[in-house]
């Protein structure tokens, strides 16, 4: 019979010996059902069967483990020699392990082939519940109690089978069973026997309570509900409403308190010593030529666009399309991007010719001011605005201060601010130009070029606005037909504008960019 030394572990308690012992060893692997077949051969044990009844009958010590109580001893029970229950040739050995295979695998069981000798007459005494297993009899794993202060579940002595040919519930008195754990102080609750018609159904979850108070996020890893479309366009819709109920009664206030300020006898004379427009010191031509009435049209056209790629690349998160050039395949952009850097060309292009006819003609006098007395009329021509009392149209031969500051803006410092920035921000800015982008930093032309965006968004809403309320007909006629009357011909003209402008808008999309994009570079989906 070989022998193999058991591995030795960590000890139990702090300064022990390993455990196990060095004086427990293992015995022949026949006495072992859990070995393979072939490893008998390997040791060099005997295989027949009268060796396999010499080796049984030599006996086998289990490892010890922890105790199954506080206090108690290491279970189970230091016993010198224990034997296989109902085994009695090695011919059993096979189908005790098949037999434990499925009982444990089944009905989840711990299966406790050996009983000590010492176990079964201490139990013999009292009578046990238990199924009667040829050679085996498995017993439950004691779990939490059922309710609070009663003792571990299953109870200690009930005992289920799974095992095939065995019907389940066959209850054998007086069967011995190894010694069940002393129950807990102060367990009341009565042991019932586990069968097959009290064995919990655990194909139908448990019922549980939610937690989670309504519309709240709940238990970690769930989220709270989202609200359906309606209910958020309702709220979108609600927000304007009161937002635009909130500026009417501002602009209210701000009308009458102006209106007020302006009836006090020092704010007449101030009205009269600035009426809100000068005489330039340079006289001008009247009237529009009709390039200024083009330019005008082409630009707004281009602003339009601009503004609305410029917002589609802020937020586009992941772009569908992209443009390469075709000197450098590493420059790699999004169409949207590509679009509306393409624009800003065309608008950079069309602003160097609008103010170099500006000069040449000598129509700059109209936007540029050439008299400190415009800072005056513009807040006189402001305060008119305001109280509804609006100042006198001259736009045809001069435009008030309030505009002429306004056209100067606009030309001359938001245009070149934005043409700055967006340089900076561009593919075009040189990369080794390691100093100049020093001293210029992205970030700033970031943090301005937005702010500027939203400039041209009001100046072009006030600019519409003001249009309409101080003579339609007549300064429609002043930008798209070059005359000074009150006809329809300008208003049929900005109709045709405002449909061209509405197409380009819709076509600004790859399918109709993509093949003009493919003229300057190539166009990829990756």
């Amino acid at each position: 019979m070989a022998e193999r030394m058991l591995r030795h572990g960590l000890p139990r308690m702090k300064g022990g010996q390993p455990w196990p012992p060095a004086t427990v060893v293992a015995i022949a692997a026949a006495e072992k059902p859990w070995v393979s077949a072939d490893e008998p051969a390997r040791s060099g044990a005997a295989s027949t069967d009268a060796a396999g009844q010499r080796d049984l009958a030599a006996g086998i010590r289990l490892r010890r483990g922890l105790p199954l109580v506080a206090g108690g001893e290491a279970w189970p029970p230091d016993q010198p020699t224990w034997s296989p229950v109902g085994a009695t040739t090695s011919q059993t050995l096979p189908r005790l392990t098949e037999q434990m295979s499925k009982a444990v695998s089944e009905a989840a069981l711990q299966p406790s082939c050996f009983a000590s000798e010492a176990a079964v007459a201490a139990t013999a005494a009292r009578p046990s519940t238990s199924v009667l297993v040829p050679g085996v009899e498995l017993t439950r794993r004691h779990g939490l109690p059922r309710v609070k202060g009663g003792q571990p579940w299953p109870p200690a002595g009930t005992v289920a089978s799974a095992v095939p040919g065995i019907e389940p519930g066959a209850v054998v008195a007086n069967a011995p069973s190894v010694a069940a754990p002393p129950e807990p102080p102060g367990a009341g609750a009565q042991a019932v026997p586990l069968t097959a018609s009290t064995r919990p159904d655990l194909s139908t979850p448990l019922p549980f309570t939610s937690t989670a108070r309504p519309g709240g996020a709940g238990l970690p890893g769930t989220s709270a509900p989202r609200r359906s479309r309606f209910s958020r366009s309702w709220t979108r819709a609600l927000a304007v409403l009161v937002g635009a109920a909130a500026l009417g009664v501002l602009a209210g206030a701000a009308i009458a308190f102006v209106r007020t300020l302006l009836s006090f006898p020092f704010m007449q004379d101030f009205l009269a010593t600035f009426p809100g427009e000068y005489e330039p010191g340079i006289a001008v031509a009247p009237g529009f030529a009709p390039w200024i009435g083009w330019q005008h049209f082409f630009t707004g056209f281009l602003m339009v666009l601009i503004i609305r790629s410029g917002l589609r690349v802020r937020t586009e998160k992941r772009p569908t399309v992209f443009w390469t050039p075709r000197g450098n395949q590493k420059d790699k952009i999004s169409l949207t991007l590509w679009f509306h850097q393409s624009l800003d060309i065309l608008w950079l292009v069309n602003g160097v010719i609008f103010v170099a006819l500006l000069f040449v003609t000598g129509n700059w006098v109209r936007i540029v001011p050439t008299s400190w007395e415009v800072f005056p009329n513009a807040l006189s021509a402001a305060l008119q605005y305001v109280s509804f009392d609006w100042p006198h149209e001259n736009g045809w031969n001069n435009y008030n201060s309030l505009q002429q500051l306004a056209y100067f803006t606009t030309v001359f410092l938001a245009a070149p601010l934005a043409a700055i920035t967006g340089f900076r921000m561009s593919g075009l800015w040189p990369k080794r130009a390691e100093r100049l982008s020093k001293a210029y930093p992205v970030e700033w032309a970031r943090t301005l070029h937005f702010p500027i965006m939203l400039y041209f968004v009001a100046f072009i809403v006030a600019h519409v606005a003001l249009v309409m309320l101080t003579g339609f007909l007549r300064n429609l006629n002043h930008m798209y037909a070059s005359q000074d009357a009150v006809t329809w011909t300008g208003f049929w003209v900005f109709v045709v504008s405002l449909v061209v402008i509405a197409g380009a808008w819709v076509a600004a999309r790859p399918l109709v960019l993509a093949p003009i994009a493919k003229a300057f570079g190539t166009v990829s989906g990756r």
